[in-house]
């Protein structure tokens, strides 16, 4: 495809700008009703946009200082499986508010007993009549605690084979029943929560495709999944980039090691890299084609590529890396760093203590999503055409059990 950037006078940057001129501080609504939020989105949810057009509304976006709405798991995961498989009325109800960043979402798929054999999850929903009775527990549910809707995947037939006895629901947070427990991660935040499940209702209108279908719908949620956790910043998306970063660097003074050096090329080299392939995956996506190996490629090159930047800003620092800077320093933390852009003002500085908690959380990058092991063995498989391996405890080979393999370290 031609990767070559539209001029300042193409007529699509000349619609974005007169956009911005009506709507100079758009409101998360406003920027989603306009297909801004999700353009390669078909409408009226998006603009059908192919990954030119995309990048044109990023790129003004950008330069007017418009952030999109953080929902991360609504808008990356959730939403493009009800896109894909939903009924017109969960469409026309979840869609818009979930882009407009009005209703923040979580998945509920991982399992004390299944977090590397998704498949295998004992949650268990029981219909009666217009409802579904659920009961059991999740884990590592990222933003339980402040969701007002979750994806979730549950038994329903417990006598059919493991992939097809499954089925997905939309799940309102706020339902009688359910206990939400965070739980506190290394570098002190709650990102992640254990969800108990006890007789909750959810309605039979929840459920998002056909009953026993939810494992199928479960591989999408996760192909868009391990494309979400590979865009923009380098923690899942969030945080800062490595241009971010490299700036930060200069910022710091210059820096005379020769390997210093070659490993700074090294994180500049890695972004243009993930940058070419988040186009392949663009135009897949364009064809109305759902991410494939491709995007476990693409979660490999990231996670590494993630872990490699936050590494090398604490590197740059020599001995006050090893330090936690105190909160007397600008305000954000891990949080900050995972929840916006990475661009403001405190975070050019190497200093800010959202570095030390971002290098921190950047262990979970190669678990969370699908371990980079697990990655690596569909591309084996599925790629290159190696053979598979036996998998002795279960007698299933070892590119099935891998097709139920997520390594859920957050969910």
């Amino acid at each position: 495809m031609d990767f070559q950037v539209p001029g300042l006078d193409d007529p699509r940057r000349l619609a974005v700008r007169d956009w911005l001129i009506a709507h100079p501080d758009p409101t998360g609504r406003q920027l989603a009703e306009a297909g801004y939020v999700a353009p390669h989105w078909p409408e009226p949810f998006g603009l059908g946009a192919d990954p030119v057009h995309q990048i044109v509304i990023d790129d003004e976006l950008s330069k007017a200082g418009v952030r999109r709405p953080s929902n991360p798991i609504g808008i990356g995961w959730g939403g493009p499986t009800i896109l894909y498989a939903g009924t017109e009325e969960q469409k026309k109800r979840y869609l818009i508010p979930l882009l407009a960043g009005e209703e923040f979402w979580c998945q509920l798929f991982s399992e004390p007993g299944s977090g590397s054999d998704l498949a295998n999850l004992g949650t268990r929903a029981v219909r009666d009549g217009d409802e579904y009775v659920v009961n059991g527990q999740k884990i590592w549910t990222s933003g339980a605690q402040y969701a007002k809707f979750g994806i979730l995947i549950a038994r329903t037939d417990p006598d059919a084979p493991k992939h097809r006895g499954v089925s997905y629901f939309i799940c309102p947070m706020d339902l009688p029943g359910i206990e939400i427990r965070p739980i506190t991660e290394m570098t002190g935040a709650q990102t992640f929560n254990e969800v108990f499940f006890t007789d909750v209702r959810i309605p039979a209108a929840n459920l998002v495709g056909d009953e026993g279908d939810g494992w199928r719908l479960a591989k999408v949620t996760l192909g868009n999944e391990r494309v979400s956790l590979s865009s923009g910043g380098v923690l899942w998306g969030s945080g800062p980039t490595a241009l971010e970063m490299l700036d930060a660097v200069r910022q710091h003074g210059r820096v005379d090691d020769p390997v210093m050096r070659q490993r700074l090329a090294g994180i500049y080299i890695e972004h243009v890299l993930l940058d070419l392939i988040r186009m392949r995956t663009l135009t897949s996506r364009i064809k109305g084609e759902q991410p494939g190996p491709e995007a476990s490629v693409r979660k490999i090159l990231a996670d590494e590529h993630g872990q490699h930047v936050m590494e090398l800003a604490r590197d740059v620092l020599g001995a006050a890396g090893m330090l936690h800077q105190t909160p007397e320093q600008p305000s954000g933390g891990a949080m900050s760093l995972r929840g916006g852009s990475g661009g403001g003002v405190g975070l050019r500085s190497l200093d800010h203590h959202g570095w030390y908690d971002g290098y921190m959380f950047a262990r979970a990058l190669t678990i969370g999503g699908g371990t980079g092991e697990v990655q690596r063995n569909i591309v084996a498989e599925r790629v290159l055409g190696l053979p598979h391996d036996a998998d002795v405890l279960s007698g299933l080979t070892w590119a099935e059990t891998q097709k139920t393999t997520m390594g859920r370290f957050v969910a």
